[in-house]
């Protein structure tokens, strides 16, 4: 029996295009001030310390840490020092309201029922803690934050494509991983959760990158609403 649903976000409950188009172009357009105006915050110069290893120049200025940042949303890496930077900066943009988190009409209707039904939901996505409970905090719909009982990134659980990540999580949440239920629409992701021993299920959405690639042999659906438990 399903004791626990973890969600994906991006192509899942909601728009690519809303990440890339919107979120994306967002986050470029205020390292720059992010990092001139939170100097003294002690996390933020964690993720500085971390990048400038990265680039190997502990003395990197902000300019060049801002280059680096740009080519990471670029090539659309899966990085802890930039999913920690564009987390804050969209953090700040759903709190003053510029920006407003995008849903499929046929998620939050099913999250509510799941909830209510007595499933207990997380969110694993690539997008930083910070960054998903402010997407979550900040729908059309409301506050969503207390329908989902846990959030996973790749900080506190691992790589998306990694069945070991899956493994953590359902430590992380004292379930068996018969009992857990993993929704994404990328078909690595589904294979390393199911490699893990949970069950999956495939969003293939019109107008998705995956929409023509499918996922895998895994049960595919286009809507929440088509899910069965």
């Amino acid at each position: 029996m399903i004791g626990a649903i973890v969600l994906d976000i991006e192509g899942t409950t909601s728009s690519t295009a809303f990440v890339t188009r919107t979120l994306f172009p967002y986050s470029r357009a205020h390292f720059a001030e992010y990092l001139a105006g939170h100097r003294d915050d002690v996390e933020l110069a964690r993720v500085l310390a971390a990048i400038r290893a990265e680039l190997g120049d502990p003395n990197a200025d902000d300019a060049r840490i801002v280059h680096q940042l740009e080519a990471w949303v670029d090539a659309d890496a899966k990085v802890e020092p930039l999913k920690a930077v564009q987390g804050w900066i969209w953090q700040a943009g759903f709190a003053s309201g510029d920006l407003v988190a995008h849903f499929y009409p046929d998620v939050v209707p099913v999250l509510r029922r799941w909830h209510a039904d007595g499933y207990e939901l997380a969110v694993y996505s690539s997008g930083s803690v910070v960054a998903q409970r402010a997407w979550f905090g900040h729908s059309t719909e409301g506050d969503l934050n207390p329908l989902i009982a846990h959030n996973f990134d790749i900080e506190n659980a691992g790589p998306k494509r990694d069945a070991d990540s899956y493994r953590k999580i359902a430590g992380a949440l004292g379930r068996e991983p018969r009992t857990l239920m993993f929704v994404s629409d990328l078909t690595a992701e589904l294979d390393a959760a199911r490699a893990a021993g949970w069950h999956t299920i495939g969003v293939c959405r019109p107008g998705e990158p995956n929409e023509h690639t499918g996922v895998g042999d895994h049960v595919a659906v286009a809507s929440f609403a088509a899910i069965e438990i």
